[in-house]
């Protein structure tokens, strides 16, 4: 498939043809959710703790007589039973992440890429390259009607670029080894350069 290539100022710059491997494909909404989730998993801190009845800083002293009290016989006020006491199979400490194979994830990249071209929200440009002026790249980004984007760049981001983008809310960019499958999901516009095409696809063939 061929798509135009434009500038940062909006004007064309010839067009580029697309790997239909990677942005030709019907996007399988079971994919994407695997691979989200595996993400998503993986990223979770999994630093959750409660205290059980042996961490609990009450006495381990019996709290009266067992029998002959007419209530209920107890040993020591850490028991889950009573306010304050131990938390019975609480959360603790874990990994919530699950392997997926580096073959699905591919997968699941190239799926996304072609949701993205299908949607109409792709869009290629020449270069990501800037002097490093936030003002200037604003105004750019506002021309070219970009509300919530991701720039994916080639194996390095360009250093004024990446400054210019830092205070610009709602735009974000990644080289091409950081390219993911929420990201581009979770963005309004994805936005790739030449030099960016050429990575992702040495990188997923």
């Amino acid at each position: 498939m061929k798509l135009d290539v434009i500038t940062l100022d909006g004007g064309k710059s010839g067009d580029i043809e697309l790997d239909a491997d990677l942005f030709g494909l019907e996007p399988r909404a079971d994919i994407l959710h695997r691979v989200v989730r595996w993400q998503r998993n993986n990223a979770q801190a999994g630093t959750h703790k409660v205290k059980t009845r042996s961490e609990t800083s009450y006495s381990t002293k019996k709290i009266y007589r067992q029998k002959g009290t007419g209530g209920a016989r107890h040993g020591d006020r850490n028991a889950p039973i009573f306010r304050k006491g131990g938390i019975y199979k609480g959360p603790t400490p874990r990994s919530h992440g699950h392997d997926l194979t580096k073959k699905f994830r591919k997968l699941g990249l190239r799926h996304a890429l072609s949701a993205k071209a299908k949607a109409g929200e792709l869009v290629v440009i020449e270069s990501a390259e800037s002097e490093g002026k936030t003002a200037a790249l604003a105004k750019q980004v506002k021309n070219l009607g970009w509300k919530r984007a991701l720039v994916i760049d080639g194996a390095a981001v360009n250093e004024g670029f990446a400054k210019a983008a830092r205070n610009i809310e709602g735009l974000d960019i990644l080289p091409t080894m950081g390219a993911n499958v929420y990201d581009i999901l979770r963005r309004d516009t994805l936005v790739i350069t030449k030099a960016g095409v050429e990575a992702l696809e040495a990188r997923l063939k």
